[in-house]
C-alpha cells in the first residue's frame, strides 16, 4: 500500500550542504561495462537508487529462476520492475550471451514500446521473441547469438537507450558495428556519455556525421568512478529558485560532467541561480533578477522537463517548450501528469503539435494540495520545491523516489523542510 506524506516549509529559505547518490546514468552504463569486460573494469561510486541496485544483482547473477506449468524449465526470468533503463540495457546484454533468458518488468514497463530495439538486434543476429504483445516486454531471449551483419539504422528521436545500449555491446560482437542514426538525434549527451565512458575503458570508436562505428577489441584495466547525479541536483536548483533566499552547496559535481543534466546550471541562471564550482563541489545561491527567456528546448534533457516546467509555473512565467517528444512513453505520460497537477494550481500546459506552452493567467496557491505521482520518481521531486509556497502539500506514494533518489525527503528535512507519514 502506498504511504503519503505531508510536506512542510516554514520558512522560504533553503540553506546547507547535500551529498548527492551517484549518478544514474553513468552508473548503469558503468555496470553493463564491468560486466562485459570480465571484470577487468571496476566501478567506484555505485548509485544506491533503486533502479542502478536491480541492474546490478542482475548483472552478479543473483536471478530468480522460473518453471512453466508443465515442469521443464523455461530459462531465467529477470523482473527488473520499472527499471527502464535497465529493461533497454539488459536487453542488448543478454541478446549476446549464452544464457536463455525471459526480461520482464512491472505492468508500466510492459506498455513502454522496445521494438526499436528488437529489431535492430534481432537484425545483429539476436534470437528475441515477444512473450505476450509484439513490440513491447516480456522478453523471451534465447541465447546462440551468430553475427549476421555490422551495419545498422536507428531512429534517433526515440530514445537514446536504444542506442546506447546497442553502443555498449558493439565491441564484444565479432564484427564491430557500424550504427547510422536515421534523422535528429534526441538525448545526444546521453549518447555522448556513452562513449565517453568506454573510451575511458579502453574501447575506441569513430562518429562522423550520422555513423557510429565501433570496431571488435578488448576492455582495458580501469577504474570508473561515478560522479553524483546532476539529475537529482536539479531539484536543489528548483528548491532555490522557488525560495527567498538559498545557499546550498552539493559536494562532488564537477563543471565538466559527461552528464547532459548538468546544463540546469545554464537553465536556472535564467531564475537567478548562481553556480560557483569550488572546494570540490558546486555551491548554489540565489539572486532576485527578472526572467527574461522565454523558450526552453529540452530535447537534450528531458529528464528535467518536469522541474523546468514546476519551477516555470510556480513563478508564473509563461514560457515554451520543445524537445518533450519522449516524455509520454516514460514511467507515466508524464506530458498528461504535468497537466493534471498543474491545473491543481491553476496553471495550464497546452499542447499544440510538438509545442508546449505554459498559462498562468489563473495561477492561484491553494493552502493544501495534494500532488499524484503515477509511480514516477519525477513527479514525487518535480513538484516537493512547491512546498516553499503551499503552506501544505500531500505527496502520493513517498516511495516512488526510491527509483532514483532514495534519500531525497531525508535530505529535504536536513535543510528545513518538514515531513509527516499519512495515516
Amino acid at each position: 500500500m502506498h504511504q503519503n506524506i505531508i510536506l512542510t516549509k516554514k520558512t522560504k529559505t533553503a540553506n546547507g550542504t547535500v551529498q548527492l547518490t551517484g549518478s544514474k546514468s553513468e552508473c548503469n552504463r558503468a555496470l553493463v561495462i564491468e560486466a562485459l569486460s570480465n571484470g577487468k573494469v571496476k566501478v567506484e561510486n555505485i548509485s544506491d537508487a533503486a533502479d542502478t541496485v536491480t541492474l546490478h544483482s542482475i548483472l552478479n547473477g543473483k536471478l530468480q529462476k522460473v518453471s512453466p506449468t508443465g515442469g521443464d524449465l523455461e530459462g531465467v526470468e529477470i523482473n527488473i520492475g520499472p527499471a527502464g533503463t535497465a529493461m533497454r540495457f539488459l536487453t542488448a546484454y543478454f541478446a549476446i550471451q549464452d544464457d536463455e533468458v525471459i526480461l520482464t518488468g512491472s505492468e508500466r514497463m510492459k506498455q513502454r514500446p522496445i521494438g526499436i530495439l528488437v529489431d535492430a538486434l534481432r537484425q545483429l543476429g539476436a534470437n528475441i521473441a515477444y512473450k505476450e504483445q509484439d513490440g513491447f516486454p516480456p522478453l523471451r531471449l534465447k541465447g546462440g547469438f551468430t553475427q549476421l551483419t555490422n551495419q545498422i539504422n536507428i531512429k534517433g528521436n526515440i530514445s537514446s537507450q536504444y542506442i546506447t545500449a546497442l553502443l555498449l555491446i558493439a565491441a564484444k560482437l565479432p564484427l564491430g558495428l557500424e550504427l547510422h542514426i536515421e534523422g535528429d538525434l534526441t538525448s545526444k549527451p546521453y549518447v555522448e556519455m556513452t562513449l565517453a565512458m568506454l573510451q575511458q575503458s579502453g574501447i575506441q570508436h569513430q562518429w562522423n556525421d550520422n555513423v557510429i562505428s565501433i570496431a571488435h577489441q578488448e576492455f582495458a584495466p580501469t577504474v570508473l568512478p561515478v560522479e553524483p547525479d546532476w539529475s537529482a541536483a536539479s531539484y536543489w536548483y528548483a528548491i532555490a529558485a522557488l525560495a527567498d533566499e538559498a545557499d546550498l552547496f552539493l559536494p562532488g559535481l564537477t563543471q565538466y560532467s559527461l552528464q547532459g543534466d548538468s546544463v540546469i546550471t545554464e537553465i536556472m541562471a535564467n531564475f537567478g541561480i548562481t553556480s560557483q564550482f569550488k572546494n570540490g563541489g558546486v555551491h548554489l545561491q540565489k539572486e532576485v533578477k527578472p526572467i527574461f527567456r522565454k523558450i526552453f528546448d529540452l530535447k537534450e534533457c528531458p529528464d528535467l522537463a518536469q522541474t523546468v516546467i514546476v519551477v516555470c509555473a510556480a513563478l508564473g512565467h509563461e514560457a515554451t517548450f520543445t524537445g518533450l517528444e519522449t516524455l509520454k512513453i516514460k514511467e507515466t505520460d508524464r506530458v498528461l501528469a504535468l497537466q493534471n497537477e498543474l491545473a491543481k494550481i491553476g496553471v495550464k500546459l497546452i499542447e499544440k503539435g510538438q509545442v508546449y506552452k505554459l498559462d498562468c493567467s489563473e495561477k492561484h496557491i491553494p493552502e493544501k494540495v495534494f500532488i499524484n505521482t503515477y509511480e514516477d520518481h519525477r513527479m514525487a521531486m518535480a513538484f516537493a520545491p512547491l512546498a516553499l509556497l503551499i503552506p501544505e502539500m500531500e505527496i502520493e506514494d513517498a516511495k516512488v523516489v526510491e527509483k532514483s533518489y532514495p534519500a531525497f525527503w531525508s535530505d529535504l528535512e536536513k535543510v528545513g523542510f518538514e515531513i509527516k507519514t499519512k495515516g
